[in-house]
């Protein structure tokens, strides 16, 4: 039940209908016995700049920030993390008792968390990775692993000029790899994941060779829908460690909860249930 003191938050993206960031914080809200909510906050581009600076005004917490809006947003903040700078995204508001509002990313947080629960003692700073991918969510991977150690990052895009800029922006050890010789970027690497949304239901599969991946490589994929997506199947089939994309969703959302609704959430097997059954719904 909600009093006239429940803390809210929400996502604001265009459009919003489709996310499960409303059925992951309910659930944890529920779970928590927590007077708060979470809402879905559908506001087109030209509305982005009055509905940010309203939050304050009535009475938010914060809220996510989805597509289309997590570059653009950075532009109505009063203060952006410096590592939302660097990957130049932010899909976390925070509003402050001042009614200051800061711009946080952790989508590679969510990444990393997610790693680390699903291979447990597996360290970036181990080997080579290979991230194919050149947007968002690439960058912010690419990020936390550079800051994570990683010695070499292999960058493999479809479009050359995204992914030089994307490098020449975060600096660092990566190398370009042109997309024709993807399937040789995978020798002697201890990490390979894919960035892009090949291999989601209604999209094309992630086409790659991966017969020069060593058996010892962990292979993760973005996509959570399906769950086990063409690469994270043949990966498996041939012997690699799997992480499929529904634990980077969930981790990256623990650092905003905490925020907002002042407990810290766990990523638990139910959890994972009630979100994974939205996606499939």
């Amino acid at each position: 039940m909600l009093s006239g003191r429940a803390r809210i938050a929400g996502i604001i993206g265009w459009p919003v209908a489709h996310s499960l960031s409303p059925r992951l914080h309910g659930f944890w809200l529920r779970h928590y016995g927590i007077d708060g909510a979470y809402i879905p906050l559908p506001v087109a581009p030209q509305d982005l700049e009055a509905v940010v600076k309203a939050l304050p005004k009535l009475g938010f917490a914060g809220a996510n920030v989805t597509i289309p809006h997590k570059e653009t947003v950075i532009a109505y903040l009063d203060h952006v993390a410096p590592l939302a700078q660097k990957v130049g995204a932010v899909n976390t508001l925070i509003v402050g008792p001042d009614g200051q509002i800061s711009g946080l990313s952790t989508d590679g947080f969510g990444f990393l968390a997610s790693l680390a629960a699903s291979q447990p003692g597996w360290l970036a700073s181990a080997g080579v990775a290979v991230v194919i991918g050149g947007g968002g969510a690439a960058r912010a991977i690419v990020q936390a692993l550079i800051e994570a150690g990683a010695p070499e990052i292999r960058l493999v895009n479809r479009t050359a000029a995204r992914a030089r800029a994307l490098a020449e922006h975060l600096g660092g050890p990566i190398t370009l790899i042109d997309w024709r010789d993807r399937a040789g970027a995978l020798e002697g690497v201890s990490l390979l994941v894919n960035a892009t949304s090949l291999g989601m239901r209604g999209e094309p599969p992630l086409n790659l060779a991966l017969d020069a991946l060593p058996r010892e490589a962990v292979v993760a994929d973005i996509v959570y829908v399906p769950l086990l997506t063409e690469l994270l199947a043949s990966a498996a089939a041939r012997g690699n460690r799997v992480v499929d994309g529904l634990g980077m969703l969930l981790h990256q959302a623990r650092p905003a909860f905490a925020a907002w609704f002042g407990t810290e959430p766990e990523v638990t097997a139910e959890l994972k249930l009630s979100v994974l059954q939205a996606a499939q719904g």
